[in-house]
């Protein structure tokens, strides 16, 4: 069994999944547009250039993505972070500085925790909600 996250975006889903492939180390192995989708020739030309499937992998894990159209709109990431546990502290803190760069909302900068040399919590700037552990 592999668990996944599976992502909501605004209309930038293809822009959040190419940064997340460079910044973790990953492989953008996916990215259809619903314009190239059979039985979406219809939609509006602005829906057309959005994500209907997206695929990052990173080593095992895959973190997927769509775009919302108005039949299923845009409610943001509710509920829910992506973790990344990391020994490595400079790498940990490399990554919460990057993810950080226009974040929407900093809940817990990134700092020294009873449990983690280093844990952090923000939402990035496509609105992803991240926990950076470093144990």
């Amino acid at each position: 069994m592999r668990l996944k996250h599976y992502l909501s975006f605004n209309g930038d889903c293809r822009q959040a999944l190419t940064w997340y492939a460079e910044l973790l180390g990953g492989q953008v192995v996916a990215m259809q547009s619903f314009g190239d989708t059979p039985g979406c020739e219809d939609l509006p030309d602005e829906l057309k250039t959005r994500i209907l499937h997206g695929r990052v992998d990173v080593g095992a894990f895959s973190l997927m993505g769509t775009d919302a159209t108005p039949d299923h709109p845009y409610q943001g990431v509710i509920g829910a972070h992506v973790v990344i546990d990391l020994d490595d502290l400079e790498q940990a803190e490399s990554l919460y500085s990057a993810l950080s760069e226009g974040a929407q909302d900093v809940e817990m900068p990134l700092q020294q925790t009873f449990w983690a040399r280093r844990y952090g919590i923000l939402a990035d700037r496509h609105g992803v909600r991240w926990m950076i552990n470093c144990i």
